[in-house]
């Protein structure tokens, strides 16, 4: 029986191991997403290289492609990113962070949800690249003009491009909120941090919290005015976001914003080795 037991004891952990791992290798590349389209936006923004039209996430998957040995580098990009998006449906579904089924337990968990739809999607491009049939580099902007132009076509289509831009803007919002509140600072266990970097990384979250809620906040924008004028090609995702700022604002707007979208790479490296993962 005690040896029953014994066995039981440590068999029984690596059971969901799988989850966990597919987390950590989720984050990772999504770690080096971001930290790529803050690099190839800066240097885009100045004139410094001709890398990618606009730092579009499927800008950088394909900047990951032309490099030498691409088609490897994007398809363990592609897996990464599967493994994140799988992770983000059992965050869902399986409510394994315990948010419950109030309304706003029920609000985080179709955060999750959503979460993984556009990582799917993005995975689904990535793949598709990978076997010789990605399209263009606009797929993040075309995808979001395509949803706007189908719920316009909908009885009370502007409210509801509307309803999605309110939404988007909350979620923008959201990040900022939790940066200047450092709730984000929850995602990791801090003991485990080197001191000597420690509030450099601290930094660097928030930096990137905020930068990536004033992305989110302009496609909000961007969609409003989709629904304000029902016009389906005002909406864009991030490089539509980044053509704003730049426009609107300049250059070294622009290259704060990205600065801050390399911090939150950085940071998602930190929650790949340090955050609690979850898996019942």
């Amino acid at each position: 029986m005690a040896n029953t037991t014994i066995k039981t004891s440590i068999t029984t952990p690596s059971k969901d191991q799988w989850i966990e791992g597919a987390a950590r290798v989720g984050l990772t590349a999504k770690g080096i997403v971001y930290t790529l389209v803050g690099i190839l936006t800066f240097t885009t923004a100045f004139k410094l290289s001709n890398a990618a039209k606009s730092g579009s996430k499927a800008d950088v998957l394909q900047w990951i492609q032309d490099q030498p040995f691409g088609q490897i580098l994007l398809g363990l990009t592609a897996l990464g990113l599967l493994g994140y998006t799988i992770w983000r449906l059992i965050e869902a579904i399986k409510d394994t962070e315990n948010k419950g089924t109030d309304a706003k337990g029920l609000a985080q968990r179709a955060a999750y949800l959503s979460s993984a739809v556009v990582y799917g999607a993005l995975t689904f491009y990535a793949a598709k690249m990978v076997l010789g049939n990605g399209g263009d580099s606009g797929g993040g902007n075309d995808t979001r003009q395509t949803v706007a132009q189908k719920l316009l076509e909908q009885p009370m289509g502007q409210w509801l491009v509307g309803l999605v831009a309110v939404g988007t803007m909350a979620v923008g919002a959201y990040q900022i909120y939790r940066a200047l509140s450092e709730k984000y600072r929850k995602k990791i266990k801090e003991s485990r941090l080197d001191k000597n970097i420690k509030q450099l990384l601290i930094s660097a979250g928030k930096l990137g919290y905020i930068a990536r809620g004033i992305v989110w906040l302009i496609i909000g924008y961007l969609f409003l005015q989709a629904a304000l004028q029902s016009d389906s090609s005002e909406a864009g995702g991030t490089s539509s976001a980044f053509g704003f700022l730049e426009k609107e604002y300049g250059s070294w707007l622009l290259g704060v914003v990205a600065i801050g979208l390399v911090c939150y790479g950085m940071f998602t490296f930190v929650r790949a080795r340090y955050q609690p993962i979850h898996t019942r």
